[in-house]
C-alpha cells in the first residue's frame, strides 16, 4: 500500500499577493533566521602544503622497423613544451587556453612567437651536467624581495639592506641540478629476456640507446618536434634575395598541366597575373600583388580561401575599414557557403569558428598580441588595400601585424598600382625571412578615357574635350579646345586663360550638373559616380536636381519595395527620420548621396542598389572608392582639390586613379569615361599632367610608437621593442644593410690590427698623446667659433678693416683684413684680402682659402709663434671666406675703402689689366698687413671674447679655458721635434680614422642609430613615471589594466585607477567616454548639464597631468595639444540616447551628421567594454556592472541596426 499524505489546504493566489504587498514583513526574506546561513569551515592546514602534479617532462617514443612497422624497442625522449601555456611561453607548442579565448585571445596570453625573429636563446646548460655547484642557504639567499625598496636579515646587529647592497640573485637551472642519468629510469633490467611490467627487454631500448638521448641538444629535440619553417641561408645583403620580381610579359605555358585541379574554379579565363599569382599560392608562397581598381585582385583573394578550406586551415581577410569588411563577407558568404565564412569587428561576431574569417586590421593585431589559439591553423592572411599603409593615423597597424605574424603564417597583399611594390615587398620578405614575389601590372580590363566638360548652353553642353586617351598622352589640341570654349563665355576679356575664376554661384553649378547628365544619358553613359570632396556639396547637388527624373515606373517600384524592405529592421520612428525619408525621395529619381554622414543602413541600401544598376547618378566621397567592385560607366570629378583636414590641396595622382579606376565596367564597356568638371575656369596643363599621368605616391612608413605597443611588447620578457622598431618599414635600410655593416666592419678590424706602430724612438711614446690633444683642440675651436659666429658683439667687431688671422692648409696662420661681410651668401659672408705665395696664381691661392672642412681636418696644433710670411715679391689675394676659418681677432682696424679695393682687384682679373699695379688702397693695406708679420705674432694685441666682447656664455668660458689649457701644453711634446714629425702625424692621423670609422659603423650596426630610440627612452619614462612599469621594466597592474584598453589607455586607465568614473551613473559615464572616440573638430556646442561639466573638468585635469608628464620626460608635448585630441562636442547627444530618448530627437541637439552619431556609438560600445575589462582585471565589480548596464543602454534601435550585408 502506498501511504498517500494529506494535501496542504489550497490558498487563493489574490489573498497571498494582497498579504505580501500591504504586509511585506511576512515575506521569508525579512525574517534574519530564514535568510541567515552560517556554514562552519572546517580548518585543514595540509592544504597549505598541497602542490599540483607537475607536467612529465618526458615521453615514451617508439621504435619500429621502417619497412615491416615491427616494434623494435622504446627510448625516452625529452619533451620541450612540457608546462607551456598561454601565460609563459610564446612557442606554438604550448597548451591551448581556454575556448572561450581561442579566437580573440587575452590581454594577459604571451603572443606566439613572430616569425623573422632570432630565436630565444636557450641556455645551454639544460643538457650539460653540472659538476662543481654550491649553493649556500646561510648567505647566498636574498634579502631584498623583487621589487621591494629594502630587505631585512635575521642576525642581530645587521641593519635592514638597500637594494644596492645586496649581491646580484644568482641564476639556477634545475637542468643543472640533475643530470640526465638521474633524470631517467631505466624500464628494464639490463638481463636480456627479463621482463620488468610486462615488457621483455628485447623489445625496449638499451643503456647504449637511452646514453645517446642524454647527448641530445635541445635544438636536435626542437628539430624533431614537428614542421618549422625553414630559413633559407643566403647572404641576406643582396636585394633581391627576399624579393623576386614577376615578368608578366612571358605567357604562363602548361597551367592547367601545372594545376590540373584548382580549389575553385573562375566562370572566365584568368588573366596572366591572376595565373601567376595562383601558381605561387600553390607553392605556398608570399605574393604582393598590384593592380589597378576592378582588375580581379579578388581572384588571389578567393582562391587562397578555397586552399585552406582544402586543406582544413584557416584564412584571415583583413580590410581597412569596417564597411568594407562587411561588403566581403557578403561576397564570400555567397561564394563558399554561409558555414564556411565569418565576421568580427568590433561589434559584430558572425561564426567565429569558420575556416574564413574577414575582419579589420585591428582586431587581427589584438588576437594577435592577445595569443589567440585561431593562430595555430592559419595558413594566410590577406591584407587588401595595402596602400591604406600611407594613413598617417592607422598605417602603422598594418607594420605592427605584419612584424607579429608567426612564420607558419604565409601572406598574400593586395594593392592598388605602386610605384615602389619591390621595395615593400622586399622589407617584408627580409622581415619575415620569406620570399616574396611582386606580380604588378599596368594594365587595365577597360582602359579610361579622360575628358573636360566646360559648358552649360546649348553649344557646350554636349561637347567633351578628349584630353587623356587610351595612349595615355595627353592631347595639347584638344586642351586648347576647351579653352577656346571657355573664352566663348567668358563676358569680358580679363577672364580669359586658366585658372581666373575658381568658383560658381549655386544656379551656374546646378545649370552645369543638369547638362551635364542630360548629356550623359543622351550618350548611354549612365550610371555615373560624382566624386564630390565635401559632405554639404554632396547634400547640396542632390537638392538642386530635384527636377531631375533618372528611373522609369518599373524601377521606382523596385526601388521602392527594396528599400521598403530594408528600413523594416528598424523600428516605427526610426523608419520616418528625416534623413531617410529625404534619401527615400531621391533614391525614387535614381539619385542617392554616400559619405560618412549617411546612416550606415541607408548606404548599405544605396550600395545595394547601384550593385543592381537602378541608382543612376550618385554624389560621393573618396570613401566610396574604397570597397568592393562597384564600377560606373562615368566618373565625374566635382573638383580637383580637396580638404585633407589639415590644409586644401590638389588631389594626389594616387587618389584620382583609385577613384578614376571606378569608370569602365568589365565586360560592358569598352572604355571607361572619366570628366574633369571645369565649373570654373579650365586647370592649368602642367595640373593636369601631374595628376592624370604623374607618379602615384609611394607606400611610406607611418610607424610610431604607441604606449599600448610598448605595453604589450613590455610584458613578455622575451620580447623587445627595438626588435619591433628595428624591423619597421621607416628602418628598411637598416636590415637591408646589415650584411655590408658587417663586413665593412670585419675589413676595418683586419686593417686595423694589421696597422703597424710607430718605429720612432722620439714619436712613439707621444704621438698617440699629441693626436688626441690636437683631436680635441681642433673640436674646441669648432664649438667656440659656431657660438662666435652667432652672437651680435663678435658680427659688429668683424666691420671692413678689422685684422683677423686664419689658420689654413698652406699657409698656416696668417694675417687677413676684412673688406666685406655679405649676409645673402651665409656659406661664405666674409670677403677679405690676404697674403699669398708669390708663385701661387691668385685664383690657385683663392681655391686653397676656401677648401671646405679646412678647420674640421685635424691638423698638428702648435702655437701662434710664426706668421706667413711669402718669399719674395708681396702678392696677395681678395676671396671669399667661411667664418670658421677665421681664428682669432685683432684689436686693429685699417682705413679700408672696401668697394674700390674689391673693383680694383677684380680689374686686374681681366687678361689685359692683369700686369697692372694695384691700386694705392690695396698697396697701403698689403704693406699695413707686412709690416704687422714682420713684427711677430707677439706684438699683436688680440680680442678677448670673454673680457672684451663680453661673452659670458659658462659652456663657452669652460671651453676657452680648457683650450687655453690645453694650447699651453702643446709646446712641451717632443714629438714635434723629430725630424719625420709630419710623416709620423699622417699615420697617426690615418690609424685615428680608422677607429673613428670603426666606431661609427658600430654605432650603425646598434640599436643606438634607430631613429625612435629617443621617443622610446620618453615614453618609457613616461610609463615609469605614472606607475605603469616599474623601474626594474616589469609592468604593473596600471599597464595589465592599460593592455586591456585598445584606444586613448593611459587616460582612461589614469580615469579607472583615480576613481574619476565612480561618482557617476551609466548614462554619465558613457557620454563623458564619448570624448574618446568622437573625432569631428568642429561642431556646435554641447548643453552640458552641471555633474557632466564637472567629469569633462575632471577628464581635462588628468590629460593635463598626463601631458605634464610626458613634457618634463622629454616628450614636445604641450598641455593644449593634448588636451584638444579629447572632444566632447557630443557629449550631450550621448547622454540623452543613453537616458532613452529617441534617436530622431538627439539628432536635433547638434549639427553632426547621423551617420557619424551613430559611428561614434558603435564605436562607444567598444570603449565601454574595454573599461568592463578593465574593472575586471583590478576588481572593481561596481564600475564593471555599471559599464555591463551602459553598453546595454546605448546598444538600441537604429545604432546597432544588423547590417544588410550580414543578412
Amino acid at each position: 500500500f502506498v501511504h498517500m499524505a494529506v494535501l496542504p489546504p489550497l490558498v487563493s493566489a489574490t489573498d497571498l499577493l494582497e498579504t505580501f504587498l500591504l504586509s511585506p514583513e511576512y515575506l521569508p526574506i525579512h525574517d534574519l533566521r530564514l535568510s541567515q546561513r552560517l556554514w562552519q569551515r572546517e580548518i585543514q592546514p595540509e592544504l597549505l602544503l598541497h602542490v599540483g602534479t607537475c607536467p612529465a617532462r618526458t615521453d615514451i617514443s617508439v621504435d619500429r622497423d621502417l619497412l615491416t612497422g615491427e616494434l623494435l624497442g622504446y627510448h625516452e625522449i625529452e619533451l620541450t613544451s612540457a608546462g607551456l601555456t598561454a601565460k609563459n611561453s610564446t612557442s606554438l607548442q604550448r597548451a591551448p587556453g581556454p575556448v572561450t579565448d581561442a579566437v580573440k585571445g587575452d590581454a594577459t596570453n604571451y603572443p606566439f612567437w613572430p616569425g623573422g625573429f632570432k630565436e630565444p636563446e636557450m641556455v645551454e646548460a639544460v643538457t650539460q651536467k653540472v659538476e662543481n655547484f654550491s649553493f649556500s642557504f646561510e648567505e647566498d639567499l636574498l634579502t631584498v624581495p623583487p621589487g621591494f625598496r629594502e630587505g631585512i636579515v635575521f642576525k642581530q646587529g645587521k641593519e635592514p639592506l638597500m637594494p644596492e647592497t645586496n649581491p646580484p640573485p644568482q641564476t639556477i637551472s634545475l637542468a643543472e641540478l640533475m643530470s640526465a642519468d638521474e633524470w631517467l629510469v631505466p624500464a628494464v633490467s639490463s638481463q636480456k629476456g627479463e621482463e620488468v611490467d610486462g615488457i621483455t627487454s628485447s623489445h625496449v631500448a638499451q643503456p647504449d640507446q637511452l646514453s645517446a638521448v642524454d647527448d641530445e641538444s635541445l635544438s636536435a629535440v626542437l628539430a624533431d618536434s614537428g614542421p618549422r619553417q625553414e630559413i633559407p641561408k643566403v647572404n641576406v645583403g643582396s636585394v633581391e634575395q627576399w624579393v623576386v620580381k614577376v615578368d608578366l610579359n612571358k605567357p604562363v605555358h602548361n597551367f592547367y598541366e601545372k594545376i590540373p585541379r584548382m580549389a575553385i574554379s573562375f566562370p572566365f579565363e584568368l588573366d596572366p597575373f591572376q595565373k601567376q599569382a595562383i601558381l605561387y599560392l600553390h607553392n605556398q608562397d608570399c605574393v604582393f600583388v598590384a593592380a589597378h581598381t576592378s582588375a580581379g585582385k579578388t581572384v588571389v583573394a578567393e582562391y587562397a580561401i578555397a586552399l585552406s578550406l582544402e586543406h582544413k586551415t584557416r584564412t584571415v581577410y583583413t580590410s581597412p575599414i569596417k564597411a568594407l569588411s562587411n561588403q566581403k563577407f557578403r561576397e564570400f558568404r555567397n561564394r563558399f557557403g554561409s558555414d564556411k565564412v565569418g565576421l568580427l569587428t568590433g561589434d559584430v561576431q558572425i561564426k567565429q569558428e569558420s575556416p574564413c574569417l574577414i575582419m579589420t586590421t585591428e582586431i587581427l593585431r589584438s588576437m594577435l598580441y592577445g595569443g589567440s589559439d585561431t593562430i595555430r591553423d592559419m595558413e594566410w592572411v590577406i591584407f587588401d588595400e595595402v596602400h591604406y599603409i600611407n594613413d598617417s593615423e592607422r598605417g602603422v597597424v598594418w607594420e605592427e601585424v605584419l612584424i607579429m605574424l608567426p612564420a607558419h603564417v604565409n601572406i598574400i597583399m593586395l594593392s592598388a598600382t605602386v610605384p615602389n611594390a619591390v621595395e615593400f615587398a622586399d622589407w617584408v620578405g627580409r622581415t619575415k625571412r620569406k620570399k616574396v614575389y611582386v606580380i604588378s601590372t599596368f594594365k587595365r580590363p577597360v582602359p579610361l578615357v579622360h575628358h573636360l566638360y566646360t559648358g552649360n548652353n546649348k553649344q557646350t553642353s554636349d561637347q567633351l574635350f578628349v584630353i587623356v586617351g587610351e595612349d595615355h598622352k595627353f592631347n595639347s589640341k584638344s586642351y586648347q579646345e576647351a579653352l577656346d570654349a571657355k573664352k566663348k563665355r567668358a563676358s569680358s576679356a580679363s577672364e580669359y586663360g586658366p585658372k581666373s575664376r575658381q568658383y560658381v554661384n549655386p544656379k551656374e553649378e546646378k545649370n552645369i550638373w543638369l547638362s551635364l547628365v542630360h548629356m550623359l544619358e543622351k550618350k548611354e553613359k549612365l550610371p555615373v559616380v560624382a566624386f564630390t570632396f565635401s559632405r554639404d556639396r554632396c547634400n547640396g547637388n542632390a537638392d538642386a536636381l530635384v527636377s531631375l527624373d533618372l528611373t522609369t515606373s518599373t524601377e521606382k517600384h523596385e526601388i521602392d519595395s527594396f528599400f521598403q524592405k530594408s528600413i523594416q529592421l528598424l523600428k516605427g520612428s526610426d523608419q520616418s527620420l528625416p534623413q531617410i525619408v529625404w534619401m527615400k525621395e531621391h533614391l525614387k529619381r535614381g539619385i542617392a548621396v554616400h559619405h560618412s554622414g549617411i546612416l550606415p543602413i541607408v548606404k548599405e541600401v544605396i550600395e545595394l542598389l547601384f550593385q543592381k544598376g537602378l541608382v543612376k547618378l550618385l554624389f560621393a566621397t573618396e570613401t566610396f572608392a574604397m570597397g568592393v567592385n562597384m564600377p560606373a560607366r562615368t566618373v565625374v570629378f566635382d573638383a580637383m582639390q580637396k580638404h585633407d583636414g589639415t590644409r586644401k590641396r590638389d588631389l594626389t595622382p594616387g587618389e584620382y586613379v583609385q577613384m578614376a579606376g571606378r569608370a569602365g565596367r568589365r565586360g560592358l564597356d569598352t572604355t571607361g569615361t572619366v570628366i574633369l568638371l571645369c565649373k570654373g575656369d579650365v586647370p592649368e596643363t602642367s595640373d593636369l599632367h601631374r595628376m592624370i599621368l604623374g607618379h602615384q605616391t609611394s607606400l611610406q612608413s607611418q610607424f610610431r610608437l604607441t604606449y599600448s605597443m610598448l605595453l604589450n611588447l613590455i610584458r613578455v620578457k622575451t620580447f623587445r621593442v627595438e626588435d619591433m622598431m628595428k624591423r619597421s618599414f621607416a628602418e628598411a635600410d637598416f636590415l637591408r644593410s646589415e650584411t655590408d655593416r658587417h663586413n665593412n666592419l670585419a675589413a676595418l678590424q683586419r686593417k686595423i690590427e694589421n696597422f703597424s706602430d710607430l718605429d720612432c724612438p722620439i714619436c712613439d711614446p707621444e704621438m698617440d698623446d699629441y693626436f688626441k690633444a690636437c683631436s680635441r683642440i681642433t673640436q674646441l675651436r669648432n664649438k667656440m667659433q659656431h657660438v662666435l659666429l652667432g652672437s651680435p658683439q663678435v658680427t659688429k667687431a668683424l666691420v671692413p678693416g678689422r685684422v683677423v688671422t686664419l689658420y689654413l692648409n698652406s699657409y698656416k696662420y696668417t694675417l687677413a683684413v676684412i673688406l666685406d661681410l655679405n649676409t645673402r651668401s651665409p656659406a661664405t659672408p666674409f670677403t677679405v684680402l690676404t697674403l699669398c705665395k708669390e708663385k701661387d696664381e691668385p685664383e690657385e691661392a683663392a681655391k686653397a682659402l676656401v677648401e671646405p672642412g679646412n678647420l674640421s681636418i685635424i691638423k698638428p696644433c702648435q702655437a701662434m709663434s710664426e706668421l706667413f710670411h711669402p718669399d719674395g715679391m708681396v702678392k696677395h689675394t681678395v676671396v671669399d671666406i667661411s667664418g670658421q676659418l677665421i681664428v682669432s681677432i685683432t684689436d686693429v682696424v685699417l682705413s679700408v675703402e672696401p668697394s674700390k679695393m674689391i673693383d680694383d682687384y677684380k680689374k686686374r682679373q681681366i687678361p689685359r689689366f692683369r700686369n697692372d699695379a694695384p691700386g694705392p688702397a690695396i698697396a697701403n693695406c698689403t704693406h699695413a698687413l707686412l709690416k704687422m708679420v714682420d713684427s711677430g705674432p707677439g706684438r699683436l694685441s688680440f680680442v678677448d671674447p670673454v673680457n672684451d666682447l663680453r661673452i659670458n656664455i659658462m659652456e663657452f668660458v669652460e671651453m676657452k679655458q680648457e683650450l687655453d689649457k690645453l694650447e699651453g701644453t702643446m709646446q712641451h711634446y717632443g714629438c714635434t721635434r723629430c725630424p719625420q714629425f709630419n710623416e709620423h702625424f699622417a699615420i697617426a692621423k690615418e690609424k685615428s680614422e680608422l677607429h673613428h670609422q670603426r666606431q661609427q659603423l658600430i654605432f650603425l650596426s646598434s640599436e643606438e642609430s634607430l631613429m625612435l630610440i629617443p621617443e622610446y627612452r620618453q615614453r618609457l619614462e613616461v610609463l615609469k613615471s605614472l606607475g605603469f612599469v616599474s623601474d626594474r621594466g616589469t609592468v604593473m597592474l596600471k599597464g595589465r589594466v592599460a593592455c586591456e584598453i585598445h584606444y586613448h589607455e593611459v587616460i582612461l586607465t589614469e580615469l579607472i585607477f583615480q576613481n574619476v568614473l565612480d561618482e557617476f551613473d551609466p548614462q554619465e559615464i558613457v557620454a563623458l567616454l564619448s570624448c574618446f572616440v568622437f573625432e569631428q573638430s568642429s561642431c556646435s556646442e554641447p548643453n552640458i548639464p552641471k555633474k557632466l561639466q564637472k567629469g569633462k573638468d575632471s577628464v581635462l585635469r588628468v590629460a593635463a597631468k598626463i601631458a605634464e608628464v610626458e613634457r618634463s620626460c622629454g616628450m614636445r608635448t604641450s598641455v593644449e595639444e593634448y588636451q584638444s585630441q579629447f572632444k566632447f562636442g557630443l557629449l550631450e547627444v550621448v547622454y540623452e540616447w543613453a537616458r532613452g530618448k529617441e534617436f530622431v530627437d538627439i539628432i536635433n541637439l547638434t549639427d553632426v551628421s547621423e551617420g557619424i552619431i551613430v559611428r561614434c556609438i558603435q564605436r562607444l560600445d567598444e570603449t565601454c567594454k574595454d573599461v568592463r575589462n578593465a574593472a575586471h582585471v583590478i576588481g572593481e565589480p561596481t564600475l564593471r556592472q555599471k559599464m555591463m548596464e551602459a553598453s546595454s543602454l546605448i546598444k538600441r534601435d537604429i545604432v546597432f541596426a544588423a547590417s544588410l550585408y550580414t543578412k
